[in-house]
């Protein structure tokens, strides 16, 4: 398991990429920013209960849907709960605790991301840490979509700059790296290249 030093919990508050509060507006320049796959577009992957809401609700269906059941240390709106739990995905349960990424959370991601169908992967504990992986195993233009507490939500269209700078924060974080980058899939020294799936 990872966890966050005290230290560097000032580190994680500036957001990573552009902040809105536009759903559709986000989706169009992920669209524009999204590399072409041969398999499928390049995935969006949500982290938390609203930013997953709002994505659907605008139409696009996240491949990877991290959430916790709260917003802001919160219980998220009763709509938002119905309507992720009526969502029909996969989903994959595993535990995480607070201001950490557990092995579990990890392997989970690099399921999901791995996925042909959408996948929610459905925290005990909180989701906060979970775009920073995200980005680092996500392919090249992936959108890794999280939620800026207050502002709205943010867009980290993923390329090799900014898994450089999600790995430089990932390593930042106290525990087993060697373990976490198993658990991902990817090798720790493939991970500033573009190691997504």
């Amino acid at each position: 398991m990872l966890t966050l030093p005290d230290s560097l919990r000032d580190a994680f508050k500036d957001p990573l990429g552009p902040v809105t509060t536009d759903a559709s507006e986000l989706l169009a320049a992920a669209a524009e920013t999204r590399a072409d796959r041969i398999d499928r577009d390049a995935p969006i992957v949500a982290v938390g209960d609203v930013v997953t809401y709002h994505l659907r609700e605008a139409g696009r269906v996240p491949d990877v849907a991290v959430v916790d059941g709260k917003t802001e240390r919160e219980v998220v709106r009763s709509e938002i709960e119905s309507a992720l739990a009526a969502a029909d995905v996969r989903r994959i349960a595993v535990e995480n605790p607070p201001a950490s990424l557990s092995i579990d959370l990890l392997s989970a991601l690099a399921e999901a991301l791995s996925a042909s169908e959408p996948v929610m992967i459905e925290v005990v504990g909180e989701e906060d840490l979970a775009a920073l992986p995200a980005i680092v195993a996500a392919p090249d233009g992936a959108s890794v979509v999280y939620g800026q507490p207050g502002e709205g939500m943010v867009r980290v269209a993923v390329t090799p700059e900014s898994r450089t700078e999600a790995r430089t924060l990932f390593e930042a974080l106290d525990g087993d790296l060697d373990a976490a980058y198993e658990a991902l899939g990817i090798a720790s020294n493939d991970a500033s290249e573009g190691a997504g799936r």
